[in-house]
């Protein structure tokens, strides 16, 4: 009957021990031993004192035997020389050593029996000799890198407590006494603290894993919204985009309304029923928001015509580059409803929307920036174009002024192109082309019977968008530099060709060529150059990488002449000028 009494007794004080599991989740030195294998000595240091006082707490929570009466009674501070204790000292001992190896087990081993050493009693070196062995044996079976089961957790609390009440019979004395003590807690003893200590590490691991669930389902709602917002808050804080924002908030994380703010208006607000709303902002909480920049949690709000049933709000602020521009408002029913994780997953989802907002007005600048540098690539004309140019229509104002009339015509035509190049992002390859012709006609009064042009083109597919300026710069550079050495039969080739998928334009010339070493440089640096600019090749190369993200391709070799083609994509679906 006594073992039974015992037994209940021992049951119900393992009850505390889960409390304690319990409690030790939510601190950090037991969660990096649940996930680490090596802990810094500050938290070592802090895990052994922690499980040798867990161990101190399981003594005198046990129940002290007078082998006299065999009678139990509440621990007290001394024992007399008749009493021993059933305690669950072993299981903060053994848990120390299964979750961080030997110097833990034996480090709690050591605190906690050297204290049962102190209380005295006839067992009292057997038992603190016991504990500290119980230390070493958990430690044996920490297993690096691995959790420990909690049947494993029972074998070995129960394998410990054995191990004492096998120390009792061979240190105690007189034997007899210890035999009858044996006889009386043994059992009990082992079962009760071999399911305490398996108890224990099944409740620390459920409890951290399902914190981490938790924590994972966070991030993955976080990284899905993410997804779901970068699309439109690339585009800036618009009332369009703002509206797409706050219905995906309100999907993801159901609150009771969602709204976004810039600095004055509401650009949207999304309740569970009806259109989203948009005016002036109602709140001196949100302007406070945004003056301060800091999130605020408000337990009760200003009356909001735009939210009634609300009585609480989550008001984070929107930021680039440090300024507020705007806030995040989530609504809820009650101040209750609104806990530290949805606090702190709020103030997450500002700060990666302020982020989304930083990456699109970097987006705007970048494409500001290149706009910038396609304009001023686009405005560079050759000096030396314009004098041979002006100096041919002089030479024919008194010999053949109609002549000259046609090549001022076309020079003013080519001068009206360039500029109008400087604004236009894209022109039709009729266009282009047109420009290329009011150039050669310059250029063939110069070269008068030794240079002849062949232009092939597809009229189905003029009508396609190119950059202004592509053409030309090429053309000039083969008349230019390709057949600038032959004194007749010179030929420049241009064709535009359909290529299904794209359009290739090509410029073939039968000049001298040139060699690898020139080959390798034309179109990729700035080559110095005699005549002309020394920059037309490059120029031309830099603006198809930055409108197509495709580049010239050059092919000559000496006396054999230069093809210099590239392509461009279809321009349907491609924006206007």
């Amino acid at each position: 009957m006594a073992m039974l009494d015992l037994l209940i007794i021992m049951f119900e004080r393992v009850g505390m021990i889960v409390a304690v599991a319990f409690l030790l989740t939510r601190f950090r030195f037991f969660q990096n031993m649940i996930h680490q294998d090596v802990l810094d000595r500050r938290q070592e240091l802090t895990a052994i004192l922690f499980f040798g006082l867990f161990g101190i707490f399981g003594t005198y929570f046990g129940v002290a035997l007078d082998m006299q009466t065999f009678h139990f009674e509440n621990m007290s501070w001394q024992l007399t020389t008749d009493e021993a204790i059933a305690n669950s000292r072993v299981i903060g001992v053994v848990v120390a050593g299964l979750l961080g190896g030997y110097r833990l087990g034996i480090g709690a081993g050591l605190i906690a029996g050297i204290h049962r050493m102190s209380l005295g009693g006839f067992t009292a070196i057997s038992c603190g000799i016991s504990t500290i062995i119980s230390g070493v044996i958990a430690g044996y079976f920490y297993k690096k890198g691995k959790h420990t089961t909690p049947l494993a957790a029972f074998l070995i609390g129960a394998l410990a407590e054995a191990l004492q009440m096998l120390l009792i019979l061979v240190i105690a004395d007189p034997f007899p006494k210890a035999l009858a003590l044996v006889q009386a807690i043994g059992l009990p003893m082992i079962l009760a603290n071999g399911i305490g200590a398996a108890l224990f590490m099944l409740i620390a691991y459920n409890v951290i894993s399902d914190q981490e669930k938790i924590t994972a389902l966070q991030a993955q709602k976080t990284l899905r919204i993410a997804d779901q917002t970068l699309g439109y808050l690339r585009t800036g804080m618009k009332q369009q985009t703002a509206e797409a924002v706050c219905k995906i908030l309100f999907n993801e994380l159901r609150p009771g309304a969602v709204a976004m703010t810039n600095k004055t208006d509401i650009l949207a607000f999304l309740g569970p029923v009806g259109e989203p709303l948009h005016g002036p902002i109602q709140t001196d909480i949100t302007r406070q928001v945004i003056q301060q920049g800091t999130l605020v949690v408000a337990d009760t709000i200003e009356p909001d015509p735009y939210n009634s049933s609300c009585e609480a709000v989550v008001i984070a602020p929107l930021k680039t580059r440090n300024e507020t521009v705007g806030t995040l408002k989530l609504y809820y029913p009650s101040r209750k409803a609104i806990t530290d994780v949805t606090i702190e997953l709020i103030a997450g989802l500002a700060e990666l929307l302020s982020n989304q907002l930083e990456i699109a007005e970097a987006d705007r600048a970048y494409q500001l920036a290149k706009e910038a540098e396609i304009q001023a690539l686009q405005a560079q004309i050759s000096p030396h174009f314009l004098f041979n140019s002006m100096n041919i229509i002089i030479s024919l104002i008194r010999t053949n002024p109609d002549e000259a009339r046609k090549l001022l015509s076309s020079l003013s035509y080519f001068l009206r192109q360039n500029l109008q190049g400087t604004t236009a992002k894209l022109v039709t390859l009729q266009q282009e082309l047109a420009h290329v012709e009011a150039y050669l006609m310059i250029e063939e009064a110069r070269f008068i019977d030794k240079l002849k042009i062949c232009i092939d083109t597809d009229p189905a597919i003029m009508h396609h968008k190119i950059p202004p300026l592509t053409l030309q710069p090429i053309v000039e550079n083969a008349i230019t530099h390709g057949i600038k050495d032959l004194a007749a039969d010179a030929i420049v080739h241009i064709s535009i060709e359909d290529m299904e998928r794209f359009i290739r334009i090509t410029v073939q010339d039968n000049g001298s060529g040139m060699e690898e070493e020139r080959l390798q440089q034309v179109g990729q640096t700035q080559v110095l150059s005699e005549k002309g600019t020394g920059v037309g090749l490059y120029n031309v190369n830099r603006r198809l990488q930055m409108s197509f993200g495709t580049e010239l391709e050059i092919h000559s070799a000496p006396d054999k002449g230069t093809s210099i083609s590239f392509h461009i994509p279809k321009s349907e679906g491609m924006p206007d000028e």
